[in-house]
């Protein structure tokens, strides 16, 4: 304990030494060339003029998922994914209700981290990005063609879904690890007891090369360590995954002394392809667990939810040489594979160097049963025997590493606010640009896959003090562009995000932008409630429930006048927009009701329910300027008492 305790002491004593060349680096800007006179014509994109990638930048505690354009670092949307959104309507209206229900109910926000693009063959292809919840374990899948959340799927078993969601090469599974070891099955049991009793899921989700639709396919019941961070393996270690582990003490209490004892803790190596067959074979148990399925229809524009009861799980004994741990100093966070996938770095958050594992000399290890020990029945492989090297005195608090294109890597230091390039081959440092400041994740296009696109790295900051207006006590969170064509990294530029950003996934826009679907066709909807033609617009009165009928076109809606409303009443508006034209969506909102507005895309229904409480005429209104006219796009709701016997009627705006 004392040994840990100098360990942190000398770490945290340095950061003032380092903030002072941070300072010097800042104060030498234009004379270094780190903000060059052309920095700005290089991130520059011109009116009418598209950005060369997508940033899918992770939202962090807004629960969401955001678009950004690079260079220019324009935000093009927030996509809503676990949290509600009333500019969308998400978690609001009654078509994506279910898309945010789980075993817990409804619950309308998360902690969103790690987005990861799908791949085929080691090539980001652009169909679907994955994200995790990390509060409520979920991952969610949006549709690139309508940059819209398609799917939601819970995992049972699982607490802190952090070392998630990445996926295999070839998209046939994404992962869903836990960071907190719980009871399997939970139960009521002392915390005192963690030690051997509580456990951490590793999930797998298979997903269909054709909808993209996820299944739970397995879940790995490993010993009770924090699972943090993962990878896929690539090339010569594909049917591998990777998982970063600190807590290797199993405490349960202050684990910033207690769960820093070891000088090392773990990579967990799983062969998921060993593992597969054995499911495949009828290996596993299936338990019991409940959790929630939500998936969306494009055709019916409409979520459903399903409650699914029992998950197959794998006790990694009964899989002799599917499971190996790879010693890993200290604390480590990122785990990450180079595109080849012979290296597999840890980035020890108390250790002064990077370790750098090779996955050929891993396999030679396990051939010749160099062990070191077993934990729980997991063999532990010699360090010395998987090690490929060390980056000597990087930097301090090192978190993630992401590669180029160019047999290069990018790592960010955390506690010393930079990010450093080292030569995969031989961890030779070669350069280091400051960030400012405590970066925690860096991102190039394509650097989570088999071919990056080695442009650009971006560094997405956790303090922003100084370096934008202020606006209370908290600053704008913010992320940083590099440029890494050259030797040298050049930064570019720094822009505000959404959120805390974690994590970010980048492709080159020309992958998606020819798929982005434009408008959806009137003739396909197949909406329950849609009201595809003006002739079909009515009100309908079952009981206390009025059912509105609705189009909206430029610039009316259809009807326009309804009266025969009562105090007690559930409204509800299906609406349809009727507009078949690229980018002309509307929107509606009604006074007094309890949700937000609807925004209603070409072709598309959508229902929002309102339970008038007073008597009067209620006005409601196009929330989305939509033409010169937009204004006069509205109508009214008379409500009458709840025992008046005023009829139904309406007016079709003719």
């Amino acid at each position: 304990m004392k040994n840990s305790i100098k360990i942190l002491i000398l770490l945290f004593s340095t950061v003032g030494i380092f903030s002072c060349n941070k300072q010097q680096d800042k104060n030498n800007e234009g004379q270094s060339g780190a903000l060059a006179s052309n920095a700005a014509e290089r991130v520059y994109v011109a009116p009418g003029e598209y950005d060369e990638f997508y940033a899918f930048i992770s939202g962090g505690f807004s629960g969401q998922l955001s678009v950004y354009g690079l260079p220019s670092g324009r935000l093009l949307k927030v996509i809503p994914v676990f949290s509600q959104d009333p500019e969308k309507a998400w978690g609001y209206n009654e078509e994506t209700k279910p898309m945010l229900e789980t075993s817990h109910g409804f619950i309308p926000w998360d902690d969103a981290h790690h987005p990861d693009i799908s791949q085929t063959n080691g090539k980001l292809d652009g169909r679907w990005v994955f994200i995790n919840g990390n509060n409520t374990p979920r991952i969610a899948k949006i549709d690139l063609t309508t940059f819209e959340t398609t799917e939601i799927i819970e995992i049972p078993n699982s607490a802190g879904n952090h070392s998630s969601s990445f996926v295999t090469e070839n998209t046939e599974y994404v992962v869903a690890g836990t960071r907190f070891s719980v009871p399997i099955p939970q139960r009521d049991m002392p915390i005192k007891d963690y030690k051997g009793n509580f456990k951490g899921a590793l999930s797998f989700l298979s997903v269909d090369p054709e909808s993209g639709r996820m299944d739970l396919k397995f879940q790995i019941i490993m010993p009770g360590f924090d699972y943090d961070l993962s990878h896929p393996g690539r090339g010569k270690s594909h049917g591998w995954f990777f998982f970063s582990t600190y807590n290797s003490e199993e405490a349960n209490s202050l684990l910033e002394v207690n769960a820093s004892q070891n000088d090392k803790d773990f990579i967990a190596a799983i062969n998921w392809k060993k593992i597969e067959e054995y499911v495949n074979n009828g290996g596993g148990k299936k338990v019991p667990a409940k959790y929630a399925h939500n998936i969306y229809d494009d055709e019916t524009h409409t979520a459903t939810s399903t409650m699914e009861n029992e998950v197959t799980v794998v006790d990694p004994t009964e899989v002799p040489g599917a499971i190996y741990l790879l010693p890993t100093p200290k604390s480590p966070h990122g785990c990450d594979v180079n595109p080849t996938g012979e290296y597999i770095v840890g980035n020890g958050k108390l250790s002064a160097d990077l370790t750098v594992h090779s996955f050929s000399k891993m396999i030679n290890a396990i051939e010749n049963k160099k062990f070191d020990g077993e934990a729980y029945g997991i063999p532990i492989l010699r360090f010395e025997d998987v090690l490929a090297g060390t980056v000597k005195q990087a930097g301090l608090g090192p978190l993630h590493t992401e590669f180029d294109d160019k047999g290069n890597a990018y790592t960010s230091f955390f506690i010393s606010s930079e990010v450093v390039k080292w030569k995969v081959e031989t961890q030779e440092v070669i350069d280091r640009q400051p960030c400012y400041y405590s970066v925690g994740h860096v991102m190039i296009p394509g650097g989570n896959s088999a071919h990056p696109f080695g442009k650009y790295v971006l560094a997405m900051n956790k303090i922003t003090k100084d370096r934008y207006l202020p606006t209370g006590p908290e600053v704008t969170q913010s992320a940083q562009l590099y440029d890494i064509t050259g030797e040298k990294m050049q930064l570019l530029l720094d822009f505000p995000t959404i959120g805390e950003p974690h994590y970010a996934a980048g492709i080159p826009a020309d992958i998606v932008r020819e798929n982005s679907r434009k408008i959806f066709k009137l003739s396909e909807n197949k909406h329950k409630y849609a009201t595809i033609s003006n002739g079909d617009a009515r009100v309908e009165r079952d009981g206390n429930e009025v059912h509105i009928y609705m189009t909206m076109i430029r610039s009316h809606f259809t009807p326009d006048n309804i009266e025969g409303v009562k105090v007690g009443d559930k409204v509800y508006f299906h609406v349809t927009n009727h507009e078949q034209d690229y980018d002309v969506p509307h929107g509606i909102a009604m006074i007094g009701a309890n949700n937000s507005e609807l925004l209603i895309m070409p072709g598309q229904t959508e229902t929002f329910v309102w339970e008038p409480k007073e008597v009067g005429v209620w006005p409601f209104y196009c929330t989305d300027f939509c033409s010169a006219l937009h204004q006069e796009m509205q109508g009214y709701v008379r409500v009458s008492p709840k025992d008046s016997n005023v009829p139904i009627s309406w007016s079709l705006g003719e």
